[in-house]
């Protein structure tokens, strides 16, 4: 008896479709998302503050940037807020710094004013000139008050020849380093002046100081780039003119040596 063969069952294999549920998955919120997208120009705040819950919720929770007030959170403005908080810390600190520094310097001026105070005051004891010179030192700077009839005759805007080396002394004492800026002002009482050469106390003052500073200038240490010359009258007295005693002191040539430091207004 012959055996039957066996016939051969072809099977076709058997495909693996769990991957079309993920695709299918990832379709569906592709859809939805860009239905949100195209829906968001339109939508209110409320509106769009439901779908975005909604939308984090299918997301299964975490930080979405649905959550933000905005669709897209502005880093570039919180960027700017930073650097804006950063340059004012940066120009406060700098202005502070710059106070500081300004105070050091006007402290380091006024110490030096007073050094060069003390070289005229020691000068002024050395020649017995106590009721002729004056000093001073403000915060306009250093004031020397040489009286009238130390330098000059009475009327006359000329410095007497045996009163030159009181000027030349002065002078040494004038020579820093780096120079500073000196005022040279003429000042009169206010009795009228009455002589061919100077119509009036504006032009024997002023008359006065240039003379004084001329002769201060022989000294070739000094720059005349920092001197400057003035003459104010009688407009600008000390004392009273109702005594003698005090227009002798009104009649003056004052030497004014100012700060490095600016003033302030």
């Amino acid at each position: 008896m012959s055996k039957k063969k066996k016939k051969k069952v072809h099977h076709d294999e058997h495909i693996d479709e769990t991957w079309l549920v993920p695709y299918a998955d990832i379709l569906t919120l592709l859809l939805a998302l860009f239905i949100v997208l195209y829906g968001m120009s339109s939508v209110d705040a409320k509106k769009f503050s439901a779908i975005a819950d909604a939308f984090n919720r299918e997301l299964q929770g975490g930080t979405g940037f649905f959550e933000y007030p905005s669709p897209v959170p502005s880093m570039e403005s919180e960027n700017s807020d930073v650097n804006l908080d950063e340059k004012e810390k940066q120009e406060e600190t700098k202005d502070l710094a710059e106070e500081d520094l300004k105070e050091l310097q006007k402290q380091q001026d006024q110490k030096e004013l007073a050094e060069i105070q003390q070289k005229v005051n020691a000068y002024i004891d050395e020649n017995k000139l106590g009721n002729k010179l004056d000093t001073e030192l403000t915060g306009e700077g250093l004031h020397v008050s040489i009286r009238d009839n130390v330098l000059f005759a009475s009327g006359s805007a000329d410095v007497r020849d045996k009163d030159r080396s009181i000027v030349s002394e002065i002078s040494h004492l004038l020579v820093m380093d780096p120079p500073r800026s000196i005022i040279i002002s003429g000042h009169t009482d206010n009795v009228p002046i009455s002589n061919s050469r100077y119509d009036s106390n504006w032009e024997l003052s002023v008359t006065r100081a240039l003379n004084f500073m001329k002769l201060l200038l022989e000294n070739k240490k000094l720059d005349p780039k920092s001197f400057s010359a003035k003459g104010y009258g009688e407009f600008q007295p000390i004392a009273s003119n109702k005594t003698a005693e005090g227009r002798a002191k009104n009649r003056r040539v004052d030497i004014l040596i100012e700060p490095r430091v600016a003033k302030e207004d």
